[in-house]
Parts: structure tokens; sequence; C-alpha cells
């Protein structure tokens, strides 16, 4: 018996360093890249919201397009994680409309789910949006984004919002991923609320629909697939490892490793 109990308090010892090494010190860092960075005081009515310039041809452009962004959270939660939305524009529409969800309507009493003309690559709050995915096409890009609005209706948490673990903003964007997985988006591991499941669930695809996930109210879980590799959940924290090309993933950090080279743009 003395001889288990040994075995198993060096075993704890060892998961409990693996915690602090893969999930803690990395939170660490960024929380004080955060402190010591020039955000810290941010205003959010000066905060830019303008186009970051990712989007060059948002005026000329005449294809149907869905584009995925996430950015940096405003002030501290960009310390943890980012905030993620989709872009599109039909055919011969001249602007484009955002699907997103926004905590602070919830709070005013109003929908957490929010569509709206906006800017496609604005910056979140003076955070500067990645492109996640880009599609363009005719009458089949079109299609996706009727299916992504019908998606987004059947939400099911449009009067809910939660910074942790869900449902927040990417929570909303993983669903919609889940319900048109044609758009093969790659969350980051940074976006915190992704494996917040609807309705109690614990397995379903991943987001980008190429491989599958398990996930016990966003808070623990594992995820495995061609698109976001290996990932591990702990208190809704995601550290793993990209295949292809080959990545970390930790969480505050973000991805650590080869760039990506895969073609956004599918015609």
């Amino acid at each position: 018996m003395i001889i288990i109990l040994k075995t198993a308090f060096k075993w704890l010892l060892r998961v409990l360093a693996l915690i602090v090494l893969v999930f803690l010190i990395p939170v660490g860092c960024a929380l004080t890249s955060h402190w010591t960075g020039d955000d810290r005081n941010a205003d959010w009515r000066t905060a830019r919201q303008d186009s970051s310039g990712i989007m060059t041809d948002v005026v000329s452009v005449d294809e149907a397009v869905i584009q995925v962004y996430a950015a940096r959270a405003f002030r501290w939660r960009g310390a943890f994680g980012v905030h993620s939305w989709v872009a599109v524009k039909p055919q011969g529409a001249d602007h484009f409309t955002r699907l997103e969800v926004m905590g602070f309507n919830v709070a005013r009493g109003g929908e957490a789910v929010r569509i709206a003309r906006g800017v496609p690559d604005g910056y979140w709050y003076g955070n500067p949006p990645v492109l996640l995915r880009d599609l363009r096409g005719g009458e089949e890009v079109d299609r996706l984004i009727e299916r992504l609005y019908e998606a987004s209706g059947r939400y099911p948490y449009h009067h809910e919002y939660r910074i942790w673990p869900g449902p927040n903003s990417n929570t909303y964007i993983a669903y919609l991923a889940r319900e048109v997985p044609e758009l093969r988006v790659n969350l980051p591991s940074t976006a915190i609320g992704k494996d917040y499941l609807p309705d109690g669930g614990v397995f379903a695809k991943a987001p980008s629909g190429t491989g599958i996930q398990l996930s016990l109210a966003g808070l623990f879980g594992v995820l495995l697939a061609r698109e976001e590799g290996l990932e591990v959940n702990f208190l809704g924290l995601n550290a793993g490892v990209d295949f292809w090309p080959l990545a970390l993933n930790l969480p505050g950090v973000g991805r650590i490793g080869m760039p990506v080279h895969a073609p956004l743009h599918d015609n």
C-alpha cells in the first residue's frame, strides 16, 4: 500500500508540474506582456475600429466572399484570448455584413448575436485582426452565406453570454463552423469558448470539420483534427500541437512555429 501511495504521489507531482509548465507559465507570460504593453489603459470610446488593410479590395470586389477573423479581445481579456467574427458579402452586394456575438448587448437586455453592416477587417478596439479563412466565388459561396444565416438563427444562446467558459463570441463562430463545415475554420487555441458545446453536449465535430472532440462544459476536453492538430483543454485554456505546418499552441501566447502557407482563397 505504501508503494502504491508513493507511486501515485509521484504521478500527481508530474501532472502538476506539466500543468504549471504547459498552462500556467504561458498564461503568466501573456499577462506580463499585456500589463507592460500600451493597451492596458485603452479607452473603448477612442480605440481603433477602422480597416486594418487586410481587405484591400473591399469596394471593387463583386464576387461572393466569406471571411473569418480573430483579434485579441479588449483590455485584460486580450491577455487570455481572442474575439472572432465572420464577414460575408453576397454577389453584387456593395458592403460586408458581420456576424458576431457581443456581450455588452446582453448586459443591456438585448441579444448576444449581432448581424449588421460593418468593416470586415476592422481593428477590434485597437487590436489588429488575423484572417483565418477567405472563401470567394459565385453561387456556391452565396449558398454558404445563406446557410450561415440559417445556422445563426438556430444558435441556442441568443440571450446568453459568459466570457468564460462560454457561451461567448468564439462559441458562436465555432457553432457556425460546425453547422457549415465547408468553411473549414481553424480557430486559434486562444479562442476561449470554442469548446463550449451547445445543450450540454460532450462529443462533437471539431470546428474545422476535419476531426472530433470531447468537451466537458468547455472546461476540460481533448480535440484531434487534421486542421487543429491535437489540443488539450484545461479549465477553458487550450494547449496542443499543429501537425503541419508544425507548431506549438500555448494558452495566452498562441501559435509558435512554422508559418501557415496553406492558401486562404478558394474559387
